[in-house]
């Protein structure tokens, strides 16, 4: 007898870019504090957001990522000025493309997140995981490798 794997829910695996001066010290703070976000959310750490080339995005689609979420300063908080803001700009580029590709907008996220909102961190990573549990299907992109 076999059960139908359609009943069992997986759970995604996501890809966060988080920038070093806020958001991954807000991992660190929700961590910490021992707040709870998925496992299954695996932290890269970035200088600052704007070096999160958009390509680094699509090879981690490529290489079975369910969902991508950017995290960096606050708009006006950057550590090196305007990086945020460059990186807003090129993420709205890159959903357009991710559009063109297939992939659903509700794979990837911006947020901004800073060093003192563990508890926003932790919410957010759970939130964005559950969002993209919920679109059923993984990734159609890995199984291209």
């Amino acid at each position: 007898m076999s059960i139908a794997n359609e009943d069992v829910k997986t759970k995604p695996l996501i890809v966060a870019f988080c920038c070093n001066w806020c958001s991954y010290a807000g991992a660190d703070l929700a961590g910490t504090s021992r707040l709870t976000y998925p496992a299954d959310v695996k932290i890269i750490r970035v200088p600052c957001s704007c070096r999160v080339n958009p390509m680094f995005i699509l090879r981690a689609f490529q290489r079975g990522a369910d969902g991508v979420i950017i995290a960096g300063c606050h708009p006006g908080d950057c550590h090196y000025t305007s990086g945020n803001y460059f990186a807003r700009r090129r993420m709205s580029l890159l959903f357009s493309m991710l559009d063109y590709l297939g992939i659903e907008r509700q794979r990837t996220r911006v947020e901004w997140i800073s060093a003192a909102e563990g508890s926003k961190f932790a919410k957010t990573m759970s939130e964005f995981a559950e969002q993209v549990a919920a679109l059923g299907k993984p990734n159609h992109l890995g199984e291209l490798r």
